[in-house]
Protein backbone atom coordinates (compact mmCIF):
# COMPACT_ATOMS: atom_id res chain seq x y z
CA UNK A 1 0.00 0.00 0.00
CA UNK A 2 2.92 2.66 0.90
CA UNK A 3 4.99 1.51 -2.22
CA UNK A 4 1.56 2.17 -4.12
CA UNK A 5 1.49 5.93 -2.73
CA UNK A 6 4.98 6.43 -3.27
CA UNK A 7 4.12 5.98 -6.92
CA UNK A 8 1.79 9.23 -6.86
CA UNK A 9 2.20 11.76 -8.89
CA UNK A 10 3.80 14.40 -6.30
CA UNK A 11 4.98 11.96 -3.82
CA UNK A 12 8.63 12.83 -3.63
CA UNK A 13 7.31 16.38 -3.72
CA UNK A 14 5.39 16.00 -0.41
CA UNK A 15 7.76 13.30 1.12
CA UNK A 16 10.48 16.26 0.79
CA UNK A 17 8.62 18.99 2.04
CA UNK A 18 5.83 17.65 4.07
CA UNK A 19 5.14 20.89 6.06
CA UNK A 20 4.80 22.95 3.27
CA UNK A 21 2.50 20.09 1.73
CA UNK A 22 0.47 19.87 4.91
CA UNK A 23 -0.03 24.00 4.93
CA UNK A 24 -1.28 23.74 1.23
CA UNK A 25 -3.57 20.38 2.51
CA UNK A 26 -4.97 22.26 5.49
CA UNK A 27 -5.11 25.82 4.04
CA UNK A 28 -6.99 24.38 1.05
CA UNK A 29 -9.71 22.91 3.16
CA UNK A 30 -10.05 25.95 5.53
CA UNK A 31 -10.47 28.26 2.29
CA UNK A 32 -12.92 25.63 0.86
CA UNK A 33 -15.52 25.60 4.29
CA UNK A 34 -14.81 29.30 4.44
CA UNK A 35 -16.32 29.94 1.39
CA UNK A 36 -19.05 27.56 1.79
CA UNK A 37 -20.14 28.90 4.95
CA UNK A 38 -19.74 32.69 3.73
CA UNK A 39 -21.13 32.52 0.67
CA UNK A 40 -24.50 34.18 1.44
CA UNK A 41 -22.98 37.04 3.76
CA UNK A 42 -22.81 39.38 1.12
CA UNK A 43 -18.93 40.45 1.57
CA UNK A 44 -16.97 42.29 -0.53
CA UNK A 45 -14.33 41.44 -2.51
CA UNK A 46 -11.88 42.66 -0.32
CA UNK A 47 -13.46 41.65 2.68
CA UNK A 48 -13.26 37.84 0.46
CA UNK A 49 -9.39 38.06 0.16
CA UNK A 50 -8.86 39.16 3.65
CA UNK A 51 -10.06 36.67 4.76
CA UNK A 52 -8.52 34.15 2.39
CA UNK A 53 -5.59 35.48 3.27
CA UNK A 54 -6.08 35.48 7.35
CA UNK A 55 -7.32 31.40 6.40
CA UNK A 56 -3.74 30.25 5.22
CA UNK A 57 -1.70 32.87 7.77
CA UNK A 58 -3.58 30.75 10.30
CA UNK A 59 -3.44 27.15 8.19
CA UNK A 60 0.60 27.65 8.38
CA UNK A 61 0.52 28.90 12.05
CA UNK A 62 -1.41 25.92 12.85
CA UNK A 63 1.35 23.70 11.01
CA UNK A 64 3.92 25.76 12.47
CA UNK A 65 2.88 24.84 16.21
CA UNK A 66 2.38 21.04 15.55
CA UNK A 67 5.73 20.06 14.13
CA UNK A 68 7.56 22.32 16.96
CA UNK A 69 8.71 19.17 18.26
CA UNK A 70 9.44 17.57 15.08
CA UNK A 71 13.06 18.50 15.32
CA UNK A 72 14.07 16.01 18.40
CA UNK A 73 12.49 13.36 17.02
CA UNK A 74 14.48 13.10 13.91
CA UNK A 75 17.25 11.35 15.95
CA UNK A 76 18.63 14.51 17.51
CA UNK A 77 19.58 13.93 21.70
CA UNK A 78 18.60 16.56 23.51
CA UNK A 79 21.99 17.79 25.13
CA UNK A 80 21.90 18.10 29.03
CA UNK A 81 23.69 20.70 30.97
Amino acid sequence: MVDRLKQLPGAAWVEAHPRLAAWIVLALGMVILLAIEARDVGLLPGQWIALTVATVLVAGLCIWIITWGDDDLNGEEPTSS
